[in-house]
């Protein structure tokens, strides 16, 4: 999380988490630069490091030694993680859009988007080639493919598109890997038939004549057909075709060829350069737009150099002085680009070819120098160094407007009471971006409103039913973090079936610049109105004010029919336990602040957050459920008990079968807890025949507590199987987890 002690000066943000950007995330981490505020929006969670993927393929690599976790590196280097994909950008009002959220706005600007491979027109090839970028959506689509392989009878040929290095190392870390599956399953290997196709007279045509000599003989001895001056002008399911004629067979096509560039940069208005690649000057600034920069593949340098990862790495230490120089109005660094580079191009098993200008070599030991390189690279993005003291901030250090400046060094004390709430002029201005809608009912107050209250009609034979919920940010995206409240709090009237009627938030926002509190508070509250007006619910007012941190809650009012309210005292022996979501978020977020949690495990429990309990609320009344609750603060086991007093009977729960979020597991076994688990633990007593049950590895989920958890129902035992069926298929990963037995309010505990 972001240090809010030190007021928002400028705010810069990256784009894309290529290898240029995680340097610069990296170094920002060892070195704050305070006042500054970074802001990282990419499309990938983990971003796959060039270097190791030909051996991931070939299978010498796991996922995580060859991607560099950017939620990790990011809360560590106290930068906001937006997980998203740009559309587009206003450089008149500096403003970054991405789908689905309010604009992103920035000072300063850094492009590392990386490129895509071109289909260039090529009729079919979308629809059905396997193009290698982007990289996640390649590693599915392998997996795919490697399963077609195993699955297939007789021959098998595969066709690889682009004969630069990237299309000869992929082409034959394919083959590596396909025919080791097959030989590890008795099948003949040698009924996988591989063809190499280039528009260009050569095959790595931007090597010396040595290394394509080299490779040539490689893919000779492999039995790869090349062919070269091969332009591709089609692609079908079942084959490609040549523009002098000729049609190749294919049951696979994976395309590598030259590099492509996102188009909103050019219909933003930066000077691209024909190929729509962001032109740059020797500091890595744009050509049009000053508060601009781009490094890596998307960048378009005045010394034109190969798309390689080598030139993005290097550009990584460049482009962290030049950012910080401009926030700080100091000068900038040329980067200076080696004019010849070390490659070394893996021949698919653990042996490479070395090219460097016209030298040229090979061998197994240059594989074990690679391999040594690319470990080292990625130890510095595993093993991150201990936090460091964030600076104290200095006029001599400050950012270089002068009413910036004068925002870092002058730390006013923050009054109490009515005086810590967010000024009126700046809660107008949030509140006036806002989505307006009118509520079912109000009276008085409201969204359009200057009354100091809302009221509202309770329409005849209906109940209102009210809830409140307010925490501490865990995250530094407060648009998503205002989504996951507004799940949160809704989760209580859809426990009781209520529908949504309105809500009144509660907002604490960091002290800073009135345009940052500003921003802050607009996002935070879109984020929730997104899910409120999903839900048929309106925003009818609410209470803002500053405080030393980000904190979010909404008191929520629903209507019940009282013939079909749930409540959690309805529980009949024999019912079906049922819970809707899996658990784990505590041990989950326990562990991201500790930078001990992989990314993708973070953000698998963020989207499950993001998953409204509405449909699954509807599904379980519509199945006869006899109560329910949701599944928060007090863990699987607390929200159990509650119903299990209430009703006057007890429940037996099967380990085994609790659903887990991807990762809880493994953090759990690092002794990893939320702080509210220890509290959580003191209802074990209600469970019987403890000491059988807690050395099981999904023992401590039972004390774990939820956000945005699921809910846990009561279903009769007959209709049970078809409510799991029908959560199952509405999205919910739900699980039958145990039964209501007849007796006293404790829990058996089976291993399941």
């Amino acid at each position: 999380m972001q240090d809010s002690a030190v007021p928002v000066a400028k705010e810069l943000v990256l784009v894309g988490g290529g290898h240029a950007h995680a340097g610069v995330i990296l170094r920002l981490g060892m070195k704050p630069v305070p006042g500054l505020r970074v802001t990282l929006i990419t499309r990938d969670i983990h971003t796959p490091y060039s270097g190791m993927l030909p051996g991931y393929i070939a299978g010498f690599y796991d996922y995580d030694q060859c991607h560099i976790d950017l939620r990790r590196l990011c809360r560590f280097a106290g930068v906001r993680l937006y997980h998203g994909e740009v559309e587009g950008l206003d450089l008149e009002a500096r403003q970054v859009r991405l789908p689905g959220r309010p604009p992103v706005p920035y000072d300063l600007l850094s492009i590392n988007t990386g490129s895509r491979p071109g289909h260039s027109g090529v009729e079919g090839a979308e629809a059905h080639a396997i193009p290698v970028k982007p990289v996640d959506v390649f590693l599915r689509r392998w997996e795919g493919l490697r399963e077609r392989v195993i699955a297939s009878r007789g021959p098998f040929r595969i066709a690889v598109v682009g004969g630069g290095a990237g299309g000869v190392e992929l082409l034959l870390s394919v083959q590596y890997r396909l025919r080791e599956d097959l030989r590890r399953r008795g099948d003949d290997p040698n009924r996988l038939q591989f063809a190499l196709c280039t528009a260009d007279p050569l095959l790595l045509a931007n090597h010396a004549p040595g290394v394509r000599r080299r490779f040539e003989r490689v893919l000779d001895e492999r039995d790869v057909e090349c062919h070269v001056a091969g332009r591709v002008v089609s692609v079908r399911a079942d084959g490609l075709r040549l523009a002098d004629g000729r049609e190749l067979a294919a049951d696979a096509v994976l395309w590598a060829t030259s590099a492509s560039t996102p188009s909103w940069p050019g219909r933003a208005g930066l000077a691209v350069d024909a190929d729509g690649f962001i032109r740059v000057d020797h500091y890595l600034r744009s050509l049009s737009h000053p508060e601009v920069f781009a490094a890596g593949d998307v960048a378009s340098l005045p010394d034109p150099r190969p798309k390689s990862g080598v030139f993005a790495v290097r550009q990584g230490p460049v482009l962290h002085h030049n950012l910080v120089a401009a926030a700080r109005g100091r000068p900038l660094r040329r980067y200076r680009p080696q004019r010849h580079f070390l490659g070394l191009i893996t021949t698919g098993d653990r042996y490479a070819i070395a090219s460097r200008g016209p030298w040229s070599a090979e061998g197994g030991w240059l594989w074990t120098v690679k391999d040594g390189i690319d470990r080292r690279f990625m130890r510095m993005f595993d093993q991150l160094p201990e936090m460091p003291e964030p600076e104290t901030p200095a006029p001599a250090e400050g950012l270089a407007d002068a009413e910036l400046c004068e925002t870092l060094t002058r730390l006013p004390m923050r009054c109490g009471g009515c005086g810590a709430k967010v000024g009126s002029t700046v809660l107008e201005r949030a509140l006036a971006r806002l989505p307006r809608k009118g509520g079912e009912g109000i009276v008085a107050g409201g969204p359009a409103d200057a009354d100091d209250a809302v009221a509202f009609a309770v329409p005849p034979g209906r109940l209102l039913v009210q809830s409140v919920d307010y925490f501490r940010a865990f995250l530094d995206d407060a648009h998503v973090f205002g989504a996951i409240a507004a799940n949160h709090a809704l989760g209580d009237l859809y426990a009781m079936n209520a529908a949504p009627h309105s809500a009144l938030a509660i907002a604490t926002v960091p002290f800073g610049r009135e345009a940052v509190v500003e921003q802050t508070l607009f996002e935070l509250l879109d984020g929730a109105l997104g899910v409120l007006h999903e839900a048929g619910a309106v925003l009818a007012g609410g209470h803002s004010s500053e405080g030393a941190e980000l904190a979010f809650g909404l008191a929520v009012n629903g209507l019940a029919d009282p013939d079909r309210l749930l409540r959690k005292g309805g529980l009949r022996p024999g019912d079906a336990l049922i819970l809707t979501k899996p658990l784990g978020t505590g041990t989950l977020m326990a562990a991201d602040m500790r930078h001990r949690a992989r990314g993708r495990w973070v953000q698998d429990a963020i989207e499950q957050m993001l998953q409204s309990n509405r449909k699954a609320a509807a599904l379980l009344h519509a199945h006869g459920a006899s109560a329910c609750t949701d599944v928060t603060g007090f863990g699987l086991l607390g929200h159990l008990l509650e119903m299990l007093r209430a009703s006057g009977c007890g429940a037996r729960l099967e380990l085994g079968a609790l659903p887990v979020l991807d990762g809880a597991l493994e953090t759990l076994a690092m002794g990893i807890q939320s702080s509210l688990a220890p509290e959580n633990l003191r209802l074990r007593r209600a469970v019987v025949d403890l000491e059988a049950v807690t050395n099981h590895p999904r023992y401590p989920l039972l004390f774990d507590p939820q956000t945005a958890g699921g809910l846990l129902a009561g279903v009769p035992a007959d209709r049970a199987d078809a409510c799991l069926e029908a959560l199952l298929a509405a999205g919910y990963r739900a699980a039958r987890i145990g039964e209501v037995l007849a007796g006293e309010p404790q829990v058996v505990v089976d291993q399941g």
